[in-house]
C-alpha cells in the first residue's frame, strides 16, 4: 500500500529512473570536463608564470654581476703605478665576480665578452680582464669552444644591444636562457656579460597540480552529492510552485488585459476630445465661407471647403481607429507639398482669427526646392498645426512673431521644417529627457500652459507620435538664446 502511494506521487512529476540517471550522468561529465579545463588553464598559467620568473631571475642575476663589474671598474685605478698588492686585490675582486655566479645551481656558464681590435674577446679570468683594461693583451686569446654559442649570439645582435643598451635574452632550448647584459662603464660600450641559466621550478608546478587534483576530486564528489540531495528535496516543491505560479500568471494576465484595455479606451477618448474642438473650429470656418459665397469667390471658397472637409473627414477617420493602417498615412500615391500645407494652415486657419493683428504675426521662408513627401496631406496638417498652436499658446509676449521656414539639404538628401517664435520660451523642466530619451514636453499629459485643465497636454504629444511613429520623421524642440523656442522637424 505504501509503495503504491509513493509510485503514484512520483508519477505526478513525470520523472523516471532513466531521467534521473541521464541528469546525473550529464552532471558528472560536465564536472569532469570542467575539472580538466580548469586544470589545463591552471597548468598554462603556472607555465607562463614560471617562464616569466625564470627569465626575470636569469636577467636579474646577470644584471647584478654586470653592475658589480661596472662599479668596480669605476672606482679602481689601473696602470703601472699601482702596487703589486693592489693589483692582486683587483684581480681577486674580478675573479670573485666571475666565479660567484657559477655557485648558483642554475647558472651553467658566465663570461665577459668584449671587443679588442674589433674582435670578440672572451674573458672569464680576473687577470685577463685586468690586462685587457691595461691594454697589455698583445696576442690573440683563444676562445674556449664552450663559449662559441655566446660569441655567435653577440655578433648576431651586437648592433641592437649597442644601440639600445638594454638587456637581451633568448630562450633556447625551451628551458635555457642566454642573457647578454651590456657593459657600459663611464658611458662607453665595451661588450656584454654573458650568462647561460637553466632555472628549474617544475617541482612547484607539480606540487600545485597534485594538490589541485586532490581538491578537484573531493570538490566533485561533494558537488554531486549536493546536487542529488537538492534534486530530491526540490522535486516535490517544484510541482507545487508550478501550480501556484500558473494560477498567479493567469490572474495577472487577466488583470493586465483589463488595465491595457482601460488605458487604451481612456487615451482614445482624450485624443478624440483633443481633435474634436479642432474639427468644430474648421466647421465654423466652413459656415463662414458658405455665407460669404458669391460668383466672384466661388472657386477660392470651393478649394478651401474641399480641404476643410477633408480635414474633418480625417479627424472622423482617426476617431474610428486607435492605430490607423499604415497605408492611410504613408503611401507612394501621396505626393504632398509641405510648403502648400503650411501656407494653407497659416492663411486659412490661424490668420482667420479676428484679433490676429494684435496677438501674433507670421513670417514664411519656404524653400521652393523642398521635395514632395509620400505622406497623407492631412496627417502633415495634424502634425504641424499643434506645434504652431503651441507657439501661440506659450508665447506670452506682445507682437508675437512666428517664423516658419523650410529648406532642403541636397547633399544629405534631408528636409527640415523650422517653427520659431520670439516668445518667452519653454520651461527648462519640460526639455529634460526621460529614461527613453524623450523630452518631457512630448509626453502625455504635459502642457506648456500655466493653468490646469483636465484635457490638456496632448498637442505636442500627438505631434510627436505622428512624426516619429507614423511618419518616421524626427521632431525636436530647443529654446533660442535670444528668446523664444524652435520646433524642428527633420525627414
Amino acid at each position: 500500500m505504501l509503495k503504491k502511494e509513493i509510485q503514484n506521487k512520483l508519477k505526478k512529476y513525470h520523472f523516471e529512473l532513466r531521467h534521473i540517471t541521464v541528469i546525473l550522468f550529464i552532471l558528472v561529465v560536465f564536472q569532469i570536463i570542467f575539472s580538466l579545463v580548469q586544470k589545463s588553464s591552471l597548468e598554462n598559467f603556472l607555465r607562463r608564470t614560471q617562464d616569466w620568473y625564470q627569465k626575470e631571475s636569469a636577467e636579474r642575476i646577470a644584471n647584478l654581476s654586470t653592475t658589480s663589474l661596472e662599479l668596480l671598474m669605476e672606482y679602481i685605478q689601473v696602470g703601472d703605478q699601482i702596487t703589486e698588492e693592489s693589483k692582486t686585490k683587483i684581480i681577486e675582486s674580478f675573479n670573485i665576480i666571475f666565479s660567484q655566479q657559477l655557485l648558483e645551481q642554475d647558472v651553467e656558464l658566465s663570461c665577459l665578452i668584449v671587443f679588442y681590435n674589433n674582435k670578440p674577446l672572451v674573458i672569464d679570468d680576473g687577470k685577463v680582464f685586468y690586462n685587457y683594461l691595461n691594454g697589455k693583451i698583445h696576442e690573440p686569446v683563444k676562445i674556449d669552444t664552450k663559449y662559441n654559442d655566446a660569441v655567435k649570439l653577440l655578433l648576431e645582435n651586437r648592433k641592437i644591444i649597442q644601440d639600445q643598451e638594454q638587456i637581451y635574452s633568448i630562450q633556447k632550448p625551451e628551458e635555457t636562457f642566454h642573457v647578454l647584459v651590456p657593459l657600459v662603464p663611464h658611458g662607453e660600450f665595451l661588450g656584454v656579460l654573458y650568462m647561460k641559466n637553466t632555472p628549474n621550478f617544475s617541482f612547484i608546478t607539480e606540487d600545485i597540480l597534485s594538490g589541485y587534483n586532490e581538491v578537484a576530486i573531493i570538490y566533485s564528489i561533494l558537488i554531486l552529492l549536493g546536487l542529488i540531495a537538492m534534486f530530491l528535496i526540490s522535486s516535490y516543491s517544484v510541482n507545487q510552485r508550478d501550480q501556484a505560479q500558473k494560477l498567479l500568471f493567469e490572474e495577472h494576465e487577466r488583470h493586465l488585459k483589463d488595465k491595457i484595455m482601460h488605458e487604451k479606451e481612456s487615451l482614445f477618448t482624450k485624443r478624440i476630445y483633443h481633435t474634436h474642438h479642432k474639427a468644430e473650429k474648421v466647421m465654423g470656418f466652413i459656415k463662414e465661407d458658405l455665407k460669404s459665397l458669391n460668383e466672384k469667390n466661388i472657386n477660392e471658397v470651393k478649394e478651401k471647403l474641399y480641404k476643410y472637409s477633408n480635414f474633418v473627414s480625417r479627424v472622423i477617420y482617426d476617431m474610428k481607429w486607435y492605430d490607423p493602417p499604415v497605408q492611410t498615412i504613408r503611401n507612394p500615391i501621396f505626393k504632398t507639398d509641405v510648403n502648400e500645407v503650411i501656407t494653407f494652415i497659416v492663411n486659412n486657419l490661424f490668420l482667420r482669427i479676428s484679433s490676429k493683428t494684435d496677438i501674433f504675426t507670421f513670417k514664411l521662408n519656404l524653400d521652393s526646392k523642398l521635395p514632395e513627401v509620400a505622406i497623407n496631406e492631412y496627417v502633415v496638417w495634424e502634425l504641424i498645426e499643434p506645434l504652431i498652436q503651441n507657439s501661440i499658446d506659450h508665447g506670452n509676449v506682445k507682437n508675437l512673431i512666428i517664423t516658419i521656414s523650410t529648406y532642403y539639404n541636397s547633399a544629405k538628401n534631408e528636409s527640415i521644417i523650422s517653427i520659431v517664435d520670439n516668445g518667452i520660451g519653454i520651461k527648462k523642466s519640460l526639455l529634460k529627457k526621460n529614461e527613453n530619451g524623450i523630452k518631457k514636453i512630448f509626453l502625455e499629459n504635459t502642457s506648456t500652459r500655466n493653468f490646469e485643465s483636465q484635457n490638456r497636454g496632448y498637442g505636442c504629444y500627438i505631434a510627436y507620435q505622428i512624426a516619429t511613429q507614423r511618419c518616421g520623421w524626427k521632431l525636436d524642440v530647443e529654446n533660442k538664446s535670444n528668446g523664444g523656442c524652435e520646433f524642428k522637424i527633420i525627414y
